[in-house]
């Protein structure tokens, strides 16, 4: 199968992307981020009309932690999913665009216009390509089977470039009471929801977020911050943002773990955990995990960092609708979070390996790294990646959803279940 993207360099030009129809778009902000135009001018776009998709404030929770990295709180009071994103980054503009980009995001997957067709899989496939339904994140109490019926929308298939049909639980995030007919067969979430400010932007983070998720499933299984495989040696790390998000975290007297949790997709993938070792004003300690997957390693390693640190003020705001009691106990739980320090103090540092060991991949357009991505893809055996536009253009955004049959879902979710990949990783850890 080939990859029908260009995969050459820059041109002198615009070039049409066969895959998506769009011109190739060069990278205007390389600052902290990949993307077309800035996070400035992003906000700039998207402020005139967050009224209509309900966001009724943008809160600067920065000040509730003492680690200084800018975190914000997005709050959409009728969402039909989570009522409360959350947005972090090097500094406020670029943490406001990530929390109010979620939101967005929580938006259109909640309201989606697109044409729906009901039917059976056996129906679907008789008269139109489908989905291979086999390799999806299923759900322990799946009720999926072919005679079912069910509702699909169409995608695009990036990897062969034609349409294919894809199930339509997979793609909205409107989980008010009753669910759509059909639903209940494949896992349920925004894994592989993005914005950006351009269709390729929002395909890239789409997928960068569903090889993370995957990633992060096989680095769990194979013990998580128990393992020391991976282990990165934080003073290796000289790229200035991160260094700077690094430094806050120390001063603050928080302990830091990273690994590097890339897998075989090859796409720099990094987790980072990290926990208090001195309690707050209130007497509280805290631990927390981040996790971040882009082809430049400094981004991915940047976006673990932060992730971390607004993981950490989620945990303290205590406002994160989706997170039930037992995980912000879990958070500040004494016994786990002695358990998480002493993973990060059992390991002897002669084995940490350097930052720069991890491959990546530095271009200077969209198109390149959705190429590559693809590319990477490719190697390991996904023959599928669906992207699905849900609008956005009249705010000068794009919003799309990716599917990647044959990637782990998100372990942590209720019900979830092994995919092939996560089978094989277990029977090479019991060999």
């Amino acid at each position: 199968m080939t990859v029908s993207v260009d995969v050459e360099g820059p041109k002198t030009g615009p070039s049409t992307n066969s895959v998506t129809g769009d011109v190739s778009v060069p990278k205007g902000c390389l600052t902290g981020t990949h993307r077309a135009v800035d996070p400035a001018e992003t906000l700039r776009k998207i402020t005139p009309h967050l009224a209509r998709m309900g966001i009724t404030r943008v809160a600067n929770i920065t000040g509730l932690d003492r680690v200084g990295i800018p975190v914000v709180a997005v709050y959409r009071p009728n969402a039909r999913s989570v009522a409360v994103s959350q947005g972090k980054g090097f500094d406020l503009v670029a943490a406001q665009v990530s929390g109010l980009m979620e939101a967005i995001e929580s938006y259109h997957a909640e309201h989606v216009k697109l044409p729906l067709r009901l039917a059976s899989h056996t129906e679907l496939c008789a008269d139109a390509p489908v989905l291979d339904v086999s390799r999806l994140p299923r759900l322990s109490v799946s009720g999926f089977h072919g005679q079912k019926q069910m509702l699909w929308c169409e995608a695009v298939d990036l990897m062969a470039d034609h349409p294919i049909w894809i199930p339509y639980e997979m793609v909205h995030t409107n989980y008010t009471r009753p669910l759509p007919t059909g639903s209940g067969n494949f896992q349920m979430s925004s894994n592989g929801l993005a914005s950006g400010n351009h269709r390729l932007e929002a395909i890239s983070h789409g997928i960068c977020e569903v090889v993370e998720r995957d990633a992060m499933s096989l680095w769990n299984l194979a013990g998580g911050t128990g393992n020391p495989v991976g282990r990165v040696d934080p003073a290796s790390v000289i790229d200035p943002l991160c260094r700077h998000v690094l430094d806050h975290l120390l001063a603050a007297e928080i302990s830091v773990g990273i690994w590097d949790v890339t897998s075989d997709v090859g796409i720099a993938s990094f987790a980072c955990a990290i926990v208090d070792t001195k309690p707050n004003h209130i007497g509280q300690f805290y631990s927390s995990h981040g996790s971040g997957t882009h082809p430049c390693a400094e981004i991915a390693l940047l976006r673990a960092l932060t992730e971390a640190a607004q993981t950490r003020l989620t945990y303290i705001a205590g406002a994160r609708d989706d997170a039930n009691r037992e995980l912000f106990e879990t958070a500040r739980n004494p016994d786990r979070i002695a358990e998480v320090q002493r993973h990060l103090d059992n390991v002897d540092p002669a084995g940490f390996k350097a930052f720069g060991e991890t491959g990546s991949y530095l271009s200077e357009s969209l198109e390149e790294d959705l190429a590559y991505e693809l590319e990477c893809l490719k190697s390991v055996g996904i023959e599928e990646v669906a992207a699905v536009s849900l609008g956005g253009e009249d705010l000068g955004i794009s919003v799309m959803r990716v599917i990647i049959p044959g990637l782990e879902g998100l372990h942590d979710a209720p019900g979830y279940i092994p995919g092939e990949r996560a089978r094989i990783r277990m029977e090479d850890m019991r060999q």
